[in-house]
Formats: C-alpha cells, sequence, structure tokens
C-alpha cells in the first residue's frame, strides 16, 4: 500500500516593523502631527496617552490614533518572545507562528540553532525545526537503505516496514514492485512473474503454475481440475480411485479394464470394494463370496475340497464323494 508521508507544513512567519508607523515630532512639521493625532493637540502640548510627557522632539508611535512614547508602547503592547522571554520593541522585527512571537535572531530550528526566517519549518509539541532536522529527528527510515524517508515523498508500507518507493524492489529482477502483487518467500519479496518462474509449483498435468486449487499424488504437484481419471477423464478429487502403473483410475474404469471377476458373482474384485479376497488356482472369490457350494457355509480360514468346478466345505465334499 503506498502512502505520502505527511509533510510538515511549510510555514512563513509573519514579519512587522513599528519603524513604518514612527513619526518624529518637530517644528517642521505639525500640521501633519495634528492631523494623525487630534485637532485639539497643539505643537507644544501633545502628549503620551500612558505618561503624559511631551512628545515634541521624540519619537512615538499610534495605536488606535492615541499616540505613545517609544518606551510606555513597549510597555503596553510589546509581546513577548518565546525563546529569549524579553519584549519585542518597537524598532526590532516581530516573528509570529500561531499567537507566539520571535525576535528575528531568536527564531531558530531548536535542534541545529539555524534561522528559520523566511524559510520552511515544521512544529512537533510546540518545537521548531527545520525541515531537515524534523526529517532525521521523526520521519521513517527506508527498510533497505535506512535513509530517511523525507517527508512528502512516496514510500511503501508492507508488514509493519517502510520502503522509499525506488527501494521497494523485486529481490530478482531489481525492478519496482510498487503496488503491484507480489510473493514473500524466505522474507524476500518477488514480482508475481519472477516468483513463478523460479519457485511455483508447475502442475504435472497441465504444467501451469499452481496458484490455488493444488493436490499432491505420488509426491507431484496437481491442479485439483487437472486430478482426472485415466480412463474416462472424470475428476476424481475427493473420490476414491486405485492406481495402476501410477496412473489413477476411477473405480468403474479400473474393474473394467483391468480388475478379476469373482468367481461367485461375477463382480469385480477390487481393492475399494473389497479389501479382501480368495484366490485359488487362478481363480478368485469375494471374501464374502467363498462359500460352500452346496450348504453356502463360509470357507474363509477353513478348509475345502473341491468337486470339478464347485468348492465345497469338508462335510458336503465327504457327502459328495460318498453319493459318487
Amino acid at each position: 500500500m503506498i502512502n505520502t508521508a505527511a509533510e510538515p507544513k511549510v510555514n512563513i512567519p509573519k514579519g512587522s516593523s513599528i519603524s513604518e508607523q514612527e513619526r518624529t515630532w518637530g517644528s517642521s512639521s505639525p500640521t501633519y502631527l495634528f492631523s494623525r493625532i487630534s485637532s485639539k493637540m497643539t505643537s507644544n502640548q501633545t502628549e503620551c496617552q500612558h505618561c503624559m510627557k511631551l512628545l515634541f522632539g521624540k519619537k512615538y508611535t499610534l495605536k488606535d490614533n492615541e499616540a505613545y512614547c517609544i518606551p510606555c508602547y513597549d510597555q503596553l503592547f510589546s509581546n513577548i518572545c518565546e525563546e529569549c522571554k524579553q519584549a519585542i520593541g518597537c524598532d526590532s522585527k516581530d516573528l509570529s507562528y500561531k499567537d507566539r512571537h520571535w525576535h528575528e535572531g531568536c527564531f531558530k530550528c531548536a535542534k541545529c540553532n539555524h534561522s528559520l526566517v523566511e524559510k520552511p519549518f515544521a512544529a512537533k509539541d510546540e518545537v521548531l525545526l527545520c525541515t531537515e532536522c524534523y526529517s532525521n529527528e521523526y520521519s521513517s527510515k527506508c527498510f533497505q537503505c535506512k535513509k530517511t524517508i523525507m517527508p512528502g515523498s512516496r514510500k511503501i508500507e508492507f508488514k509493519g516496514n517502510e520502503w522509499h518507493e525506488t527501494c521497494f524492489v523485486c529481490q530478482s529482477c531489481q525492478q519496482p514492485i510498487g503496488t503491484d502483487p507480489l510473493i514473500t518467500r524466505e522474507n524476500k519479496n518477488y514480482c508475481v512473474p519472477c516468483f513463478e518462474k523460479q519457485f511455483a509449483l508447475r502442475c504435472t498435468s497441465c504444467k501451469k503454475v499452481i496458484i490455488t486449487g493444488g493436490m499432491t499424488y505420488h509426491d507431484q504437484p496437481w491442479h485439483k481440475d487437472c486430478f482426472l481419471c485415466t480412463g474416462c477423464k472424470k475428476k476424481l478429487f475427493g473420490e476414491s480411485f486405485v492406481s495402476r502403473d501410477d496412473d489413477p483410475y476411477c473405480q468403474d474404469c479400473f474393474a473394467d479394464l483391468y480388475a478379476q471377476k469373482c468367481e461367485a458373482c461375477d463382480k469385480p474384485i477390487t481393492a475399494l470394494g473389497s479389501p479382501q479376497y480368495i484366490s485359488f488356482q487362478d481363480r478368485q472369490w469375494h471374501s464374502d463370496c467363498f462359500k460352500c457350494g452346496k450348504c453356502n457355509i463360509s470357507l474363509v480360514g477353513q478348509g475345502f475340497l473341491t468337486h470339478q468346478d464347485t468348492i465345497l466345505c469338508g462335510e458336503c465334499g465327504s457327502n459328495t464323494e460318498s453319493e459318487i
């Protein structure tokens, strides 16, 4: 699965300088200052709104159209620098980020101490870092090359590890796998064509790769749908079958082609139908069919006599001989 790494927000701090608002009080510009401050003021009576000191001949600044001397303005309205905890005066540039403020010289990466002025940076737990330090500190490392996966670059996540997209390659052909299907063998990743070429089992019958639905017969791999009766071609998977010369046969085909016929019932004798059978003088019987031809008693495990083509128990055989 491909994810785009979360790129730290590129932040450019806002800067402002009070110097653009500064004006110098002097006899050369009384009309201008009267219009900026108050029509009631006179050139020698304009006062700081806080300390009430005259501003004639001094630098001042305006806030809400009220005039303040520089020390009073700094005391009342200046922001406090996050780094040095000192006021950011009128004559300094105030850099702000998320309602926090810094002197221009204090606005630095918390790790490498390089200036962040007019440079992209990232914030982590309220700490400001340059993009390089942020990547080294918090970005994930590529499982293959062990280098940092830079924010904003494409990466691959697989089984709890992360790779550069260009490092996530097939172990065999070394081509990037990307989001294509893959197969893992001994903790190594392969694209499907390479895996099939090197490792995949091929069906004994059709010679094609077995991906799903496989089975083994005599230690040979087969597709389930390819494991057929040698005679009638019926599917044998999940069915009873008989093997002859390593070839599988369904019970009916094997009986028709190879099975001996029972002397009593004339039905095929197969391992599936009757696990035990009796053989005597090139003749065979099902165990259940091996009985005295006269009294019908089972002769399995018993002595018997023959009379022409008939098998007889000892008693019936003796009586037959007496009759003869």
